[in-house]
């Protein structure tokens, strides 16, 4: 009797210990687990494990156990039938603990491989007010280790374990009510701002997965002819495979995301393997739980989202309210991105039909410039001809009319410059945008002390033909210094329009009032006298619309100009270079932009790269490279040493802006070659040939 007395007291206080220590744990997996643990050490108990009823109250599936056993048995999702033939099972059927002496003996025992050295077991309902929420089960090896009065004591553990689940579940809950209400005013706060579809749609599914800590998420929006869901956006890898694949799916009710659309409401698949209309989707394969929200604005169905989780019934009736806010902010962005879309659209077509009204008004002014210029030459042209028949021929008449017809045909020659260049356009390329400013300001006489030049690493290359940009870019330094320009400054960013650089020249000059504004673009409009054709801007204008283009201006009178030029990203391909028969090269450059990237591409080549621009002693070479543009000492001195050398013929002048008249020249001395710049490895390997 004593020694009954002694144990019943050991219970109820390890049972009491159990219990401090359970209802201290909030986080529910850690709980459980704990809880298992804390038993068998507090009681020295075999085994002991928790089971929870599903949703339909038909099985207890176990959700801890102790040790190898209790892991063995979770992860082959071991449950057990509500009423069935098992402890567990009874003892939920039956809201009251049930007690095993000898489990051979007992006839509701379930036989359990994983635990082979089980004598007696003991399992406790775990009751919360009402509801049974499932069952613990507590096993010894020792026959008849349990007795009634034991059922008693270990109950009360059992209710506070009930209690701390209970707790656990609803700190959970707030938890995740609190982080999805973070995370939604986060979309909100993040994606609202981008204006640009193909940035905003990537972001937002990476935001609802990180902060959700979802499986997949993805944003659907419907195709013009309204038939489709198109996937324009989904996380990780699966969701980049799919976009590439070109996932659609029908609007209506065979898809989650059909039916969603189709139905203007959101939807939830619990269990997607039940549920009817769910899409299988390879590239999903654990996906167990899936939301489709509409997205809607102004009552128009713009498209969806799709939410997955690996975890079954990982979605309630909270996760839908707080989700729908967020795929409100959503719906609002896209449409103020699609907004954004169609304004600039319309810019462009405004813009389009601007260039186009230009460039023909343009040819037409040009047409009439060369026609008054070319009547003079062709009436003194026949005259001289009159004369020259009727032997009366007088020198200084001549003189005179030879005169003007060379500075007709000079005036000629420099609009037809002006207009579309020295040479015809190249294919666009990428080119290094802080090699063509460096360029165009030598070629204008602009001081480098006058430039203030930053351009981001992310703009450092834009596509165009770097003969032509050069061109457009010193008319516009060349309006900056003959407006009195003591400053310029040249910035090069990205914009939020998808592979578009923002290219803005600032200066300090005397700038323009509205009404020049207005006329700057008009050719052969000029403030500044005879002497200027007034071409500079219209001829920038075709240059930046022919590289697919934009080109605008801000000017006030007394306080500056700003042009403001939108040109296509460049991206060099990372190729290697092949360095071909040359093994020692000199470059002789200044320190620029070009050289030093010049030189980084060689640095993995087996090609010795001597720069300089010392030309007291230069050394011998394979391939001699001078910049035509060079501006530490004159090229003249750089022509006159190579000559010296005799290194004449292992030449190549290279240039930003190819000058017909300067090739032949080049050429005529004797020189190599002459080719634009190589701004990539594969260029650069072309050249080293």
């Amino acid at each position: 009797m004593t020694n009954d007395i002694h144990r019943h007291a050991t219970l109820l206080k390890a049972a009491a210990r159990a219990a401090k220590n359970i209802t201290t744990i909030l986080d529910p997996y850690d709980l459980l687990q704990r809880t298992v643990d804390i038993i068998c050490d507090e009681f020295g108990f075999y085994y002991a494990g928790v089971f929870f009823l599903d949703d339909a109250k038909q099985y207890a599936v176990l959700k801890a156990g102790r040790g190898e056993a209790g892991r063995e048995m979770i992860n082959a999702g071991h449950r057990l039938a509500v009423g069935g033939n098992s402890m567990i099972g009874a003892s939920i059927a039956n809201r009251q603990g049930r007690i095993a002496l000898d489990v051979g003996a007992e006839a509701v025992f379930f036989e359990n491989p994983h635990l082979p050295k089980t004598r007696s077991e003991m399992a406790l309902p775990l009751v919360v007010g009402e509801d049974v929420i499932g069952a613990l089960t507590v096993q010894s090896t020792e026959e008849a280790a349990f007795h009634d009065e034991d059922i008693a004591a270990l109950q009360t553990m059992a209710d506070q374990l009930a209690i701390a689940i209970q707790n656990s579940n609803l700190h959970r809950q707030a938890e995740r009510r609190s982080r999805l209400l973070k995370a939604a005013n986060r979309v909100g706060k993040e994606v609202t701002s981008i204006l640009d579809l193909e940035k905003l749609l990537p972001q937002t599914v990476n935001i609802i997965c990180e902060s959700y800590g979802l499986y997949y998420a993805g944003v659907f929006l419907v195709d013009e002819a309204g038939e489709y869901a198109v996937l324009r956006a989904g996380y990780g890898k699966a969701g980049k495979a799919m976009v590439a694949d070109g996932h659609k799916l029908k609007i209506g009710t065979d898809s989650m995301i059909g039916a969603c659309i189709a139905m203007s409401e959101a939807r939830i698949a619990l269990d997607v393997g039940e549920e009817r209309v769910h899409f299988k989707n390879p590239h999903l394969p654990h996906t167990r739980s899936e939301m489709a929200l509409p997205l809607i604005y102004g009552g128009r169905v713009l498209g969806a989202v799709t939410i997955q989780s690996s975890e079954e019934r990982a979605f309630s009736e909270d996760d839908i309210t707080t989700l729908t806010t967020m795929a409100e902010h959503l719906a609002v962005a896209i449409n103020n991105a699609h907004l954004i879309e169609e304004l600039k659209d319309a810019h462009d077509e405004i813009l389009r039909n601007k260039v186009f009204e230009a460039l023909t008004t343009a040819s037409t002014e040009a047409i009439h410039w060369i026609g008054n210029k070319t009547l003079p030459i062709s009436l003194t042209v026949s005259r001289l001809r009159e004369e020259i028949a009727d032997g009366k021929v007088d020198l200084e008449s001549l003189k005179e009319d030879l005169d003007m017809i060379s500075e007709s045909a000079a005036q000629i020659i420099q609009v037809k410059e002006q207009l579309i260049g020295a040479v015809r356009e190249q294919r666009p390329r990428p080119i290094l945008f802080a090699d063509v400013v460096q360029t165009a300001a030598h070629q204008r006489d602009i001081s480098s002390s006058m430039l203030k030049v930053k351009i981001d690493h992310a703009a450092a290359y834009v596509i165009a033909d770097s003969t032509q940009l050069v061109r457009a870019v010193g008319n516009i330094l060349q309006n900056a210094a003959e407006a009195g320009a003591k400053s310029i400054k040249i910035t090069a960013r990205e914009t939020e329009e998808r592979g578009i650089l923002e290219i803005m020249v600032d200066d300090d000059g005397s700038g323009m009032d509205r009404d020049v504004m207005e006329k700057a673009w008009s050719p052969f409009f000029t403030t500044r006298g005879v002497d200027h054709h007034g071409l500079g801007l219209p001829a920038a204008m075709h240059v930046i619309s022919q590289a697919q283009g934009r080109i605008a201006i801000v000017s006030e009178k007394d306080k500056g100009s700003t042009v403001a030029i939108y040109l296509p990203k460049g991206i060099v391909n990372d190729e290697p270079l092949k360095a071909g028969n040359v093994k020692h090269l000199l470059l002789i450059d200044d320190n620029d932009d070009w050289a030093n990237h010049f030189s980084e591409l060689l640095k993995n080549t087996n090609v010795k790269l001597t720069q300089t621009t010392d030309l007291k002693k230069l050394p011998a070479a394979d391939l001699v490279l001078v910049d035509e543009n060079i501006t530490a000492i004159p090229l003249a001195d750089v022509l006159t040493a190579i000559a010296k050398e005799g290194l004449v013929s292992k030449t190549v002048i290279l240039t930003s802006a190819i000058n017909p008249e300067r090739v032949t020249q080049f050429m005529h001395d004797g020189m190599k070659d002459v080719s634009v710049k190589p701004y990539s490895a594969g260029e650069v390997s072309e050249l080293l040939k």
